[in-house]
C-alpha cells in the first residue's frame, strides 16, 4: 500500500513524524515533548507549529496538545512507512546494526519515491514490523492479544520480544545495549529477577543481562 501525499519540506515530515511517533509510544503530545525528541528548541516548535496550522497539517486543542489532521496524518504515515522500511533494508539486507540504520532511515524517508517504496516490499517479502517491532503503517500490522510490557512479566516466566517502541531509540546507547543483549523482537528470553529498583534481569540464550525500569516498562513482549 503506498501513501500519496502532496510534496512537503522535510521538516514538516519531520515533525508530522514524531507527532505520529509520540502518539504511538502512548504520550501527550505537547509542544515541550515535541522540542525534547527533536532536540531543539521550544521556541523552534512554537514556529514550526503555526507553519503546520496554516498547510493543515496539524491542531492545536484547547489542552494545548498538538493533534495531526487527516492530511497531517496520511503525510505521517507515508514519512513513518518508508522510514521503517528502509531500517529493515538496512539491517536484513546490508547488515547495518540498529543505530546505524536508524540514523540513516532517517535521511532516506525524505527520498524514497513511491516506486523504490513498493520494489522495498517486494524484496523484503512485505514486512510488517521495523527491525525493533514497530509496525509498519499499511502492512496490516496485527499486535498480539497478550502483548505486555517486560517489567510485568513474573520472575521464573518466559517471554518472545514484540517491540521496542520508539522512545527507546531516542536514549543514548540503549539500541545498541539491546541489540548485544539480544532483546530483539523474536527472541525467547526468561525473566530471572527483579530488582527494588525497577530492574528487570532477563536471561537471554544463556546470558543475563539488566534491563532498567525505563526500558522495562516500555518492552513490549509475549508469553513464550
Amino acid at each position: 500500500m503506498v501513501y500519496e501525499t502532496p510534496e512537503y519540506h522535510p521538516a514538516f515530515e519531520e515533525y508530522c513524524e514524531t507527532i505520529f511517533e509520540l502518539g504511538e509510544d502512548g504520550l501527550d503530545v505537547i509542544q515541550a515533548r515535541i522540542a525534547e525528541r527533536m532536540e531543539v528548541s521550544r521556541p523552534a516548535v512554537s514556529e514550526m507549529i503555526r507553519k503546520l496550522i496554516r498547510e493543515g497539517l496539524v491542531q492545536v486543542t484547547d489542552d494545548s496538545e498538538v493533534v495531526l489532521t487527516d492530511d497531517g496524518l496520511v503525510l505521517a504515515n507515508q514519512v513513518v512507512r518508508r522510514h521503517r522500511l528502509a531500517e529493515r533494508f538496512l539491517t536484513d539486507m546490508l547488515g547495518l546494526s540498529w543505530a546505524e540504520a536508524h540514523h540513516e532511515a532517517g535521511k532516506w524517508e525524505h527520498v524514497i519515491s513511491p516506486v523504490v517504496e513498493d520494489a522495498l516490499v517486494r524484496e523484503l517479502g512485505n514486512p510488517t514490523t521495523c527491525p525493533h517491532g514497530n509496525p509498519i503503517p499499511g502492512s496490516g500490522y496485527v499486535r498480539p492479544e497478550d502483548a505486555t510490557t517486560l517489567e510485568k512479566v513474573s520472575v521464573g516466566s518466559s517471554f518472545m520480544v514484540e517491540r521496542i517502541p520508539e522512545e527507546l531509540e531516542f536514549e543514548p546507547g540503549l539500541l545498541e545495549y539491546l541489540e548485544h543483549a539480544g532483546v530483539v523482537p523474536g527472541r525467547i528470553g526468561t525473566v530471572t529477577a527483579s530488582s527494588p529498583d525497577g530492574t528487570t534481569t532477563v536471561e537471554v540464550e544463556g546470558r543475563p543481562f539488566g534491563i532498567g525500569s525505563f526500558a522495562g516498562e516500555r518492552i513490549l513482549v509475549s508469553a513464550a
